[in-house]
């Protein structure tokens, strides 16, 4: 069923983990893309080959969501065949380092927060007017269970997405009046580059994280996702919580 046939559909972080499994599943509904993140070579080769495989229309951005101007300029630049968007997913984040909050570093911090919150901000900020114009449109904000429990050496990362936790109900009352969806998906462990990018690249170390269990997979999520964006029109799913059998809480899991 092509439930979102011609839909144009806005991914941040679409380059790579959740983001790339969403621009799959949205082009498998025939959906048209605007991908953008900052590795535009990637982005390129994913856009021809959704295209080509799916049949439908894809726009790529180079965007670096922790830049105001930048993602401003980008919505702006955005002609009449796609600036009419529907639904935004907002998934560019990242959790960087794994220290206790005397021992954080700084630019770690200012990373985090600058990508899963202002960034987020900064996205929504440029395409929701737009929406409210409109009288349509579905924000779906990428979170984490970890925006509504706190783990040992998570401080940061998990303020930010309690930050996410937080903006979605904001969003959602500020909104209401308009017509616009407003949904938060919020997994546990998935893996993706998510530990690798979190460890600094040490793959050895990210891949303890999943050790012994069956974690997630990005195409898990980007099924919730979808999923939320194609409820009946009357319908708003205000949030998924899923995580992998294994786990129960952000420090409760069990390895084989």
């Amino acid at each position: 069923m092509e439930r979102l046939k011609d839909k144009i559909v806005f991914i941040s972080g679409a380059s790579s983990g959740i983001g790339k499994a969403c621009a799959e599943a949205f082009a498998v509904e025939k959906a048209n893309l605007i991908l953008a993140a900052r590795r535009f070579e990637i982005l390129k080769e994913e856009a021809e080959r959704l295209g080509k495989t799916y049949g439908i229309k894809t726009k790529i951005i180079k965007l670096d969501v922790r830049d105001f101007n930048e993602v401003k300029q980008a919505v702006d630049s955005l002609d009449e065949d796609w600036n009419k968007i529907d639904i935004l997913v907002n998934n560019a984040g990242l959790a960087r380092g794994f220290d206790k909050i005397y021992e954080g570093n700084l630019a770690s911090w200012e990373e985090m927060i600058d990508t899963n919150l202002k960034g987020l901000l900064y996205v929504t900020r440029n395409l929701l007017p737009g929406m409210i114009e409109r009288k349509r449109g579905h924000v779906i904000n990428i979170g984490s269970t970890a925006g509504h429990e706190v783990y040992p050496n998570g401080n940061v990362y998990c303020a930010t997405k309690f930050a996410v936790n937080a903006l979605t109900k904001g969003i959602r009352m500020d909104c209401l009046e308009h017509g616009i969806k407003v949904s938060t998906v919020d997994p546990g462990m998935v893996e993706t580059e998510f530990s690798i990018v979190r460890f600094s690249g040490n793959k050895e170390r990210a891949d303890k994280v999943y050790e012994g269990l069956d974690p997630l997979t990005a195409a898990d999520i980007a099924d919730a996702v979808v999923y939320c964006a194609t409820r009946p029109e009357h319908v708003n799913i205000n949030e998924v919580i899923l995580t992998p059998l294994a786990q129960a809480s952000s420090t409760q899991v069990i390895r084989k």
